[in-house]
């Protein structure tokens, strides 16, 4: 439903393109996009979402160009950005209306979808509250209810957990699943358990380029056999996660039990260990710096 060809973007001034030649094809379901801060996440997204135009390339949205026709994408489109404004005076009830008009809503139709996503994102009992007065938490909730406002066949989040406790980390990471069925989400994360347990694919990008694509089992299978636990003594720490690729530390009496990705084992009396998503996300960066 998605294609995406060849997309770059150099902003002016830049010595090294923000997105590099980069080529992906997604279907129905959570993509989730894997990558460190400033990898080209951001970037892309806004280039999908019609905000921002790439330097070269071009994306297709059910076979019409979304570079060439943005109008006939946004109709079809939720989008929530990095960093998501408000109108401080509205109530979170009459921004939702506000937004739901631009998309096109109105009358019955327009307070019945307001008031579902009030719910959906548990903000019911906030809405006559001015969004001047809403925690990050809060406002962040009402940029994923503005975002599933119109029905969008097209979910593009960026970072969207960000403010958000735990226990509401988890509910958007559950609404997210609810919401894949019939439509192509977007998730773009640094965070690993954000698309852990949601995305029916991951696309890992360093330095504006597609690393790697595949489903969440087969980049966890990859890392088998490449993931050690070892303990070292406390003194020896620095010097060891300087030279190695460290995903866990735990302390105990005995020194410091440290989990790492290598081709190999590469410290004494290391024994291999399962690998998690997280090990396997750890080394797409290894392979890149080889």
């Amino acid at each position: 439903m998605l294609e995406i060809r060849s997309l770059s973007k150099t902003y002016p001034g830049a010595s090294t393109p923000a997105l590099a030649d980069f080529t992906l094809s997604v279907g129905e379901g959570v993509l989730g996009l894997l990558g460190p801060n400033g990898a080209g996440k951001t970037t892309l997204m806004s280039i999908l979402a019609t905000v921002t135009r790439p330097s070269s390339g071009t994306f297709l949205w059910r076979g019409k160009d979304g570079v060439a026709s943005p109008l006939s994408i946004r109709r079809e489109l939720g989008f929530l950005p990095q960093d998501f404004g408000v109108y401080e005076r509205l109530t979170a009830r009459e921004f939702l209306t506000y937004l739901g008009r631009l998309k096109g809503l109105s009358g019955a139709d327009l307070s019945r979808r307001v008031s579902a996503m009030l719910d959906l994102v548990n903000l019911p009992h906030a809405a006559a509250r001015r969004l001047g007065s809403f925690s990050g938490g809060m406002r962040q909730r009402v940029g994923i209810a503005q975002a599933l406002l119109g029905d969008p066949k097209l979910v593009i989040v960026d970072e969207p957990t960000v403010g958000l406790d735990p226990e509401e980390r988890v509910r958007f990471r559950n609404l997210l699943s609810e919401i894949a069925l019939g439509r192509v989400v977007l998730l773009s994360t640094h965070i690993v358990s954000d698309v852990e347990s949601v995305a029916s694919t991951i696309a890992v990008i360093r330095a504006g380029r597609l690393v790697l694509h595949a489903p969440p089992e087969e980049l966890t299978r990859r890392a088998a056999g490449r993931v050690f636990r070892a303990d070292v003594a406390p003194e020896e720490l620095p010097r060891v996660q300087r030279e190695l690729a460290v995903s866990g530390l735990v302390r105990r009496a005995r020194g410091v039990s440290v989990r790492y990705v290598a081709d190999g084992p590469m410290l004494p009396a290391s024994e291999a260990v399962e690998p998690t998503l997280e090990d396997a996300y750890l080394l797409t960066g290894e392979a890149r710096a080889a």
